[in-house]
């Protein structure tokens, strides 16, 4: 069998005043998915548990991010978190030194299976 994607999804997410990293990056996974109804593996006749699910977090701080507990927001599946350098850090105004965090995920669902012969 061999891993095929069949599903990217993409969410924003915010840490508004705490510098939260992992905050901002759950809610970036939370977008992505919050919106959709996702039914890939009823579609292939694939149990739940057999979604592959690779999340890529971009924020200014990988190594804040908590991949472990940004993993917890998926109910099934089996799931790889990675954080990346990439989203941004905005000062605010009254300069306090705790930017806003914004962190960008992008989701990709995908299964072991046969690719059909043509």
């Amino acid at each position: 069998m061999t891993k095929h994607r069949v599903l990217t999804e993409f969410g924003m997410g915010t840490s508004l005043r705490r510098r939260d990293y992992t905050q901002a990056a759950t809610r970036a996974v939370q977008d992505a998915l919050w919106r959709n109804s996702i039914n890939m593996a009823e579609l292939y006749g694939f149990d739940k548990s057999a979604m592959i699910i690779d999340v890529d977090i971009a924020v200014q701080d990988p190594d804040a991010v908590d991949c472990a507990a940004v993993a917890k927001v998926f109910p099934y599946g089996q799931i790889s978190v990675r954080a990346a350098h990439g989203g941004l850090n905005i000062p605010r105004p009254d300069g306090d030194g705790n930017p806003t965090v914004i962190a960008n995920a992008a989701i990709s669902v995908s299964f072991d299976m046969e690719r059909a012969d043509d």
